[in-house]
């Protein structure tokens, strides 16, 4: 089996320079973030979270997200099929809690949310945008960001 290597990334929109984080490193951030007892469980989490995000963003946002994050992170994102009609934030929390035994809408918004607060600071705030600006309205506030609308025309 070869294994790569992936160079430490430079964010061309600040000059930051990073090291990809390692698995254990992103799963104790969601850890933290979710208040998950845990590490076995903010694993599982981190999992079905990436792994609905992964059918949602395409091309060359899904090859750089995949390179932000830990190799183990990259392969669950890339491993998904692209879904065939983009799914609503409220749609994509509720394929969430189909994925989770006894999940409902609030707590699969709270894993979704766990897990994907705590990408922006691992993918930078030009990629964040980008990965935003393919999916429907209502996924910024899954990212801890807030989400302006868009001026009447």
């Amino acid at each position: 089996m070869t294994m790569t290597t992936v160079p430490t990334l430079t964010d061309p929109s600040d000059g930051r320079i990073e090291d990809r984080p390692t698995w254990s490193e992103l799963i104790e951030e969601v850890r933290e973030s979710g208040q998950y007892p845990t590490t076995a469980e903010a694993e599982r989490v981190t999992r079905i979270v990436l792994s609905a995000l992964g059918g949602h963003v395409i091309g060359d946002e899904r090859v750089d997200l995949a390179r932000a994050l830990p190799e183990e992170a990259a392969r669950v994102i890339a491993s998904q099929i692209p879904a065939t009609r983009p799914l609503t934030a409220a749609e994509f929390v509720d394929s969430i809690a189909a994925r989770i035994a006894g999940a409902t809408p609030a707590t699969a918004r709270w894993d979704a949310s766990s897990v994907l607060s705590v990408l922006p600071k691992r993918v930078g705030d030009d990629l964040l945008e980008r990965i935003l600006g393919q999916l429907p309205p209502g996924y910024a506030l899954l990212f801890g960001r807030a989400e302006l609308a868009s001026p009447v025309e």
